[in-house]
């Protein structure tokens, strides 16, 4: 029989496979020219990269926990959906998208969690945190507002930028604001920790 896998990602392991396919989606714009590639179409060759290297990262993290959480799945099938309309149609529009797509369907679902008083943050961002009804409900509007902010972002900058800046700003842009700003959510985290009651002693 084989052996259960660990429950959850080791955070440096998960770390790679969440930058590996955006890291070969902006090497793969930049330097598809030299590979021969004309550069009208770097764009294309960096999102058949991201396709599959998003495929082999999802298929890596189910191999290692036998689990798939919601926010890596979501935005996988996301891009296989878009990058493939993408490389179809050979129209950039799609891929430009996809963090539009992906982040404000992240904002609705922690809003509509909160309208239904279903505390689905813990879900979405497959957290360990353990908060009080108040602190839950404080941290999924902070989440939800910042999907939002994100998404506006990245309709700004594709529609106003060029696709090569567009490309680093998803790149070398989202990433640092979501973990500066999960970073700037620990006190709030801390004040809305639930406390736990103590063990009862052991009986000798």
């Amino acid at each position: 029989m084989d052996e259960p896998g660990p429950s959850r990602l080791n955070p440096v392991a998960k770390l790679a496979l969440e930058l590996g396919p955006l890291v070969l989606f902006f090497f793969g714009n930049a330097y598809g020219d030299r590979l021969g590639f004309p550069e009208a179409q770097r764009i294309f060759v960096a999102t058949g990269l991201f396709v599959v290297a998003t495929l082999v990262s999802l298929g890596v993290h189910f191999a290692l926990v036998r689990r798939l959480p919601i926010m890596p799945l979501v935005s996988g099938v996301v891009v296989l959906v878009f990058g493939g309309l993408t490389l179809l149609l050979q129209d950039e529009l799609f891929i430009k998208l996809k963090p539009t797509i992906v982040n404000t369907m992240f904002g609705v679902i922690l809003l509509a969690g909160l309208y239904w008083r279903k505390p689905i943050l813990a879900v979405v961002l497959d957290s360990m945190l353990d908060l009080t009804e108040e602190g839950w409900r404080k941290l999924t509007l902070r989440w939800a507002l910042f999907f939002f902010v994100l998404a506006i972002l990245n309709e700004v900058v594709w529609r106003t930028q060029t696709t090569d800046l567009w490309v680093k700003f998803k790149v070398f842009g989202i990433m640092p604001l979501t973990v500066i700003f999960a970073l700037a959510q620990t006190p709030l985290i801390m004040r809305y920790e639930a406390k736990r009651d103590p063990a009862p002693a052991a009986r000798s």
